[in-house]
């Protein structure tokens, strides 16, 4: 455990750039271990093997048309005006083949997946022919393997059907079902651990005392997580206390432990000394605008991010840096989960050397319209914004007409 140091309205002797912050993080998320899932459950899930198919798909020839299994050479010539006629042997369903043999002269009635009788090398289409009793005419010429499903063509025995890393779609998990596997082999989702401390904070739907606010961090904080692959263990509003909080530090050891409010130096921010206390809290204080305040360290097994309790700071902390943390302990990797685009500004994005800085925009007639820099506790303005855009610290900024790199909140458009 790290020696305790009490920072606590003293300000930040420095501030840790956010490119060493990410190099910190990237050190201490390996991925987690795995676990066999029901493949019920598996759509989103990271594969953590490579998957070799056991069987081809499909294992036999079978029809891919509702119709007449038959000798394709026996089909030349005819036409609506020179029907040929074959005699019918008898039908063929899927899961129920027909146990005799296509010879010359004859066919057989079968739907759509049904086996291919044993003699057939063709399937005509049930509009091309005409039934009379016990004999099909047949009104037009089919070619040697038309509408015929070739053993493996879907999948063969012994190929790589899907690669470990991959994340798990419904149509990969309905491919790994045709092949017979019943579950997944995936990485462990990291457990996280919500913590809202404050004396102000109160539950949404609870009766509010005067000059007390609604706790809205941890909703936002528990859709985030989830979006990224974490489990929530527990969310827990606290009230300011160094006993409580240490006492909920302690209690459990997740994965990953997310701290809402009391990250700065101030009287009440009791979170920073704790870290360091009871395990190391390399990072306190970050050159990047919102989000200062944030720090990362570690208390035994689990990564503690303590991330500032004004709405705006506390998202773009939990993106830059536990957002990364949770996505590579579960093997989806380091990049942030949004569609991007580029366009012009409509006017300037300022910052300052040395600082990066979180812009909220939006989109308007093709052009990208920067909303306030300022206001860590405007949460409004990331619901009005359409994404942001982040201006790294070595530049004072973008000027009017600059082609930017947005980061979408979600899909343009996807808003209604």
């Amino acid at each position: 455990m790290g020696s305790f140091r009490d920072v606590r309205m003293m300000g930040f002797a420095s501030r840790t750039l956010v490119h060493d912050a990410l190099q910190w993080i990237d050190a201490q998320t390996p991925r987690c271990g795995s676990e066999a899932v029901p493949l019920a459950h598996c759509a989103g899930r990271i594969l953590a093997t490579d998957v070799i198919a056991a069987m081809s798909v499909p294992e036999f020839a079978r029809s891919a048309m509702d119709g007449y299994a038959l000798r394709a050479a026996e089909t030349t010539g005819a036409g609506d005006y020179n029907p040929l006629t074959l005699q019918l042997l008898g039908e063929a369903f899927p899961g129920r083949a027909f146990e005799g043999e296509v010879v010359p002269g004859t066919a057989v009635r079968l739907m759509t997946g049904a086996p291919l009788p044993r003699g057939a090398d063709a399937v005509l289409p049930v509009e091309f022919a005409q039934e009379e009793g016990q004999q099909v005419q047949i009104l037009a010429p089919v070619p040697s393997g038309k509408h015929i499903g070739t053993p493996g063509e879907d999948v063969q025995a012994g190929q790589l059907l899907l690669s470990a890393g991959r994340r798990l779609r419904p149509q990969d998990v309905a491919i790994l079902a045709s092949v017979g596997i019943a579950e997944a082999v995936v990485v462990g989702r990291p457990s996280v651990l919500i913590l809202a401390t404050g004396n102000e904070l109160v539950a949404p739907g609870q009766v509010r005392q005067p000059y007390q606010i609604y706790d809205a961090n941890s909703s936002m904080l528990r859709g985030l997580i989830e979006r990224d692959g974490g489990v929530v263990t527990a969310a827990r509003m606290l009230p300011d206390g160094r006993d409580i909080l240490r006492d909920a530090l302690t209690a459990t050891a997740p994965d990953v432990i997310l701290i809402s409010g009391g990250s700065s130096v101030g009287a009440e921010d009791h979170a920073p000394g704790l870290v360091r206390e009871l395990g190391d809290l390399p990072i306190h204080g970050l050159a990047m605008r919102p989000s200062s305040p944030a720090g990362i360290g570690r208390i035994g097994k689990s990564l503690v991010f303590l991330l500032p309790g004004n709405p705006v700071s506390c998202l773009c902390a939990y993106d830059f840096f536990a957002g990364r943390a949770i996505r590579q302990l579960g093997g989806r990797g380091s990049q942030w989960p949004y569609p991007t685009l580029t366009a012009p500004l409509d006017r300037k994005l300022v910052s300052a050397i040395g600082r990066l800085d979180y812009a909220r925009v939006r989109i308007s007639d093709g052009k990208v319209e920067p909303l306030a820099l300022s206001g860590a506790s405007v949460l409004s303005s990331t619901v009005r914004a359409d994404g942001f855009v982040v201006i790294p610290e070595e530049i004072e900024g973008y000027g009017a007409g600059t082609e930017v790199k947005v980061f979408l909140y979600d899909a343009v458009g996807s808003s209604g």
